[in-house]
């Protein structure tokens, strides 16, 4: 039987290499008045450069948007796990648990 598509319905692909994700546990955001430039960057112990691992340009209608569907998906893990401990509670040492650097 043929695979119907509703009126309305988007149908997305995607690739196997965009699959698997990159991972980035820093993001550097900035903007002008007519875009929102996310950049995903994979900061790594005792690496003094890091380089950016994915881009993302929102308008900011759609920036605002996603940090809706953020703070909802937020809220929703949460409620099943727990509440998400704030980095500023957090002290995060510069070494990032590796050797401390010496002059």
């Amino acid at each position: 039987m043929a695979e119907q598509q509703q009126p309305n319905q988007l149908n997305i692909e995607i690739s196997e290499e965009i699959a698997e994700g990159s991972y980035a546990n820093l993001a550097i955001i900035t903007h002008s008045h007519a875009e929102f430039v996310i950049d995903f960057v994979n900061v790594m112990p005792g690496t003094p450069k890091s380089k950016v691992k994915s881009r993302i340009i929102f308008t900011p209608m759609h920036a605002k948007r996603f940090m809706k569907a953020m703070i909802d998906n937020i809220e929703k893990y949460e409620a099943v796990n727990g509440s998400i401990q704030d980095l500023e509670q957090i002290e995060i040492p510069m070494n990032f648990g590796g050797p401390t650097a010496q002059a």
